[in-house]
């Protein structure tokens, strides 16, 4: 079985120092690298979650900063570029070949979050197979629990999302002052009238007072302990930006920044239990 158009498939971390990306993440996370001196793929418990590309000088001066940017499957990459920019999106990266194994482009929503889009070239008379660098159906230690987005115009995210991914709302969760927390479901993944929970794969929610000035994705990988995480992350140069908060099904949530400023989240149970 393999993946469908507007599946997130892999994760990406670009930092100017890949050595120490893996020292941080490492011990914090569970995660095993290969030897690729080019390109580390990342492993967890049940297969790979994404890679790390180390930043070069050119890079930086063309703006790139170190960040995490989510891959998502698309059934023609050149299609979805150029209906991207015609929705207001923007193009970063144009589409090029990985020989063997993608065609890939990197472009914006039309709020300003990054991310790849990405349309996998399986060996010939190899089925494409499932990706579980995002876990739709269980909790799988070291992997994507949760994908949130957060924009100036929610409304405006949700239209865009679901024209070219076919997302769809599923739920809402009142925030008070901070606004709606819309929960995201892929309708790919669950026909019509199956129940809440079949194939949600994040939220979407306003830019916080004092947030990002454009769009921003957030992916929430899952460990074991988050209070020993957030411990970690404080004692190896991180810096908490949430401290672990009471998310629902009685599990806890943080976000956070590595030692070069990249931001992701974590989540896990309390103490381990």
């Amino acid at each position: 079985m393999g993946n469908y158009h507007g599946d997130f498939i892999w994760y990406e971390l670009t930092t100017p120092d890949r050595r120490a990306a893996e020292d941080f993440y490492g011990p914090l996370t569970g995660w095993k690298f290969d030897s690729d001196p080019a390109y580390r793929r990342i492993e967890a418990s049940e297969g790979h979650v994404g890679g790390i590309l180390e930043l070069t000088a050119e890079m930086t001066s063309a703006g790139a900063v170190p960040a995490w940017v989510g891959y998502v499957e698309v059934d023609d990459v050149d299609k979805m570029v150029g209906s991207i920019i015609a929705e207001g999106g923007r193009l970063h990266t144009p589409a090029h070949d990985l020989e063997g194994i993608a065609r890939v482009a990197m472009v914006s929503d039309p709020q300003g979050a990054p991310l790849h889009v990405i349309e996998p070239v399986p060996p010939p008379g190899v089925e494409n197979p499932e990706s579980m660098a995002f876990s739709y159906d269980r909790p799988r230690l070291g992997h994507c629990a949760w994908n949130e987005l957060a924009t100036g115009d929610p409304a405006g995210a949700r239209h865009f999302y679901g024209k070219h991914f076919g997302w769809v709302k599923d739920g809402e969760m009142d925030m008070g002052p901070l606004g709606k927390y819309e929960f995201l479901r892929h309708a790919g993944r669950a026909p019509d009238g199956s129940p809440m929970g079949h194939g949600v794969l994040g939220a979407v929610m306003p830019t916080p007072p004092g947030g990002a000035s454009s769009a921003e994705w957030t992916f929430y990988f899952r460990v074991s302990d988050i209070d020993g995480a957030a411990t970690a992350i404080a004692a190896q140069g991180g810096v908490l930006i949430q401290e672990p908060v009471e998310i629902p099904g009685g599990e806890y949530a943080l976000v956070a920044g590595d030692p070069h400023g990249a931001r992701f989240g974590l989540i896990g149970a309390r103490n381990g239990s």
